[in-house]
């Protein structure tokens, strides 16, 4: 007879701030296992399968972050009921106080979890009123939710979409546990109504899901891992322990090292919601190869990107106030942009370079966007490398964890470079620099390769992909680190 510890097994179910839910956590397979299962027992009946998604997503997060998962149902109960007082307003003015109110509330709910100590930082070192940091916690995923909240709102008041009038439906979209705790960013409009359509994934969508799954695993939990655990964070947290040369490769290092965690993760994400039948959107398109910074910020965390665009910059006036205005608005934009990610001035300046780049991009096309000197193609690859260098100088203010080691980094690279030793260097950290290069090359994949191996993959037998997900957990065993890596955009 088997003697089953009971209270293992309940505190297996309960949170463990020490070991929060996450893809990468072993757990993860027995959630999904049993979430399958259901999910396949109910999916005739949209109201049922949208019931039993709730119930998983919301202990998904509770799992990810214990009794935050509140903040969500009350952020959805609340935003589900603004959102019908905006559309049953008679008067423009009736439905833009109440988007005010909506506005004020959501932000306000992420500025306080996420911004007081910051001001309150920035009041102490700017007045003589001295005030003592809160203890305050920051919520899994609350910048996500927030805007998702912020869309909605929105899209009801400018007469885009009617309000749900199921609460399920829209507690399942703000907590939707394949994208809750990192993205992407999805809208109602879209999200919805695939809720209610007839369940089906056909032999595509499950080809499909199932590379974005193994695709997605193998970036974040094998290549950026890692990098991470064994060149970009020790670099990062003393760069004046480093030359130049280490300090550049460690930047180069963390640049796929961000790709890969949160491409990866988004991967995933969107690849478990297409075994569901619902199609979240892509987030990344290989932005590395961006020709120019407008281009990259296309490519790179394209549900942010296009949110910021569609509610923040067209809010402000977008392109149609004259040329002054609009490069203001870009600038805006990225800066608010920056803000977002984190309670920071390295994410303040981030945020500023970018919205300088995207002025200088344009101002650039606008003088010399017509002139041709060179052959087009080698055109195109000088602005993938300044492009591509660029983004690379703002990673050092995103990754490092204050100014004072932002401009330290930057010593290095600048006043301390030499290639003495690279020898030895090359030879300690040989398997570093070979994943590095693997990852670049994935990344340089042309983007039909993709669409090649899931057609041919999804004529195959149930048999190949057994083996591939072995293979796979057989690959992950032999490069996983002795703790685990908490995906980078856990902290926005």
């Amino acid at each position: 007879m088997i003697d089953i510890d009971w209270n293992s097994v309940l505190h297996q179910l309960l949170y463990d701030a020490h070991n929060p839910l996450l893809f990468n956590n072993g757990f993860f397979v027995y959630f999904l296992v049993a979430f399958i299962l259901l999910y396949y027992l109910f999916r005739k009946n949209y109201k049922h399968r949208a019931i039993v998604l709730t119930v998983f997503s919301l202990y998904f997060f509770y799992k990810a972050s214990g009794t935050f998962v509140g903040i969500v149902i009350l952020s959805a109960f609340f935003n589900y009921g603004i959102s019908n007082l905006i559309f049953n307003a008679k008067k423009k003015s009736g439905k833009g106080f109440f988007l005010f109110w909506s506005v004020i509330v959501n932000l306000g709910v992420l500025f306080y979890f996420k911004y007081t100590n910051f001001f309150i930082e920035v009041v102490n070192n700017f007045s003589d009123l001295k005030f003592d940091p809160l203890h305050i916690l920051l919520p899994i995923g609350i910048s996500f939710f927030t805007f998702e909240n912020l869309s909605y709102t929105i899209d009801v008041y400018r007469g885009e979409i009617a309000p749900e009038k199921g609460i399920v439906n829209y507690l399942l979209f703000l907590s939707f546990f394949p994208k809750l705790v990192m993205g992407p960013i999805v809208r109602a409009k879209d999200f919805i109504p695939q809720l209610k359509k007839e369940y089906f994934v056909s032999d595509s969508d499950f080809s499909r899901g199932f590379y974005l799954i193994v695709t997605g695993l193998i970036k974040k939990l094998i290549i950026s891992d890692y990098i991470s655990v064994n060149l970009v964070n020790y670099v990062f947290d003393g760069p004046h322990l480093h030359n130049g040369l280490e300090c550049l490769v460690a930047l180069y290092g963390y640049a796929i090292v961000i790709y890969c965690d949160f491409s990866g993760y988004s991967d995933v994400a969107i690849g478990i919601s297409k075994w569901m039948g619902i199609t979240i959107p892509t987030n990344f398109l290989s932005p590395y190869q961006s020709k120019s910074v407008s281009e990259f910020w296309r490519r790179w965390h394209i549900s942010l990107s296009s949110w910021l665009r569609d509610y923040l910059y067209i809010s402000m006036g977008g392109n149609r106030k004259g040329k002054f205005r609009t490069n203001l608005n870009l600038f805006l934009t990225m800066l608010i942009g920056g803000f977002w990610h984190g309670a920071s001035w390295n994410f303040i300046i981030w945020g500023a370079m970018h919205g300088t780049g995207l002025m200088i991009n344009k101002l650039w096309t606008a003088l010399f966007g017509k002139i041709r000197i060179l052959p087009k193609a080698i055109t195109n690859f000088i602005f993938a490398i300044v492009t591509f260098h660029f983004v690379c100088f703002c990673w050092i203010f995103f990754k490092a964890s204050s100014l004072d080691t932002a401009l330290q980094f930057l010593h290095q690279i600048v006043y301390q470079f030499t290639f003495d030793g690279v020898y030895e260097y090359v030879d300690n950290y040989k398997y570093v620099i070979i994943m590095i290069v693997i990852g670049y090359l994935i990344h340089l994949i042309p983007d039909s390769f993709p669409e090649k191996v899931i057609e041919r993959q999804k004529r195959l037998p149930l048999v190949y992909y057994i083996v591939v997900m072995m293979g796979f957990i057989a690959l992950y065993s032999f490069f996983k680190s002795a703790e685990p890596v908490m995906p980078i955009y856990l902290q926005f």
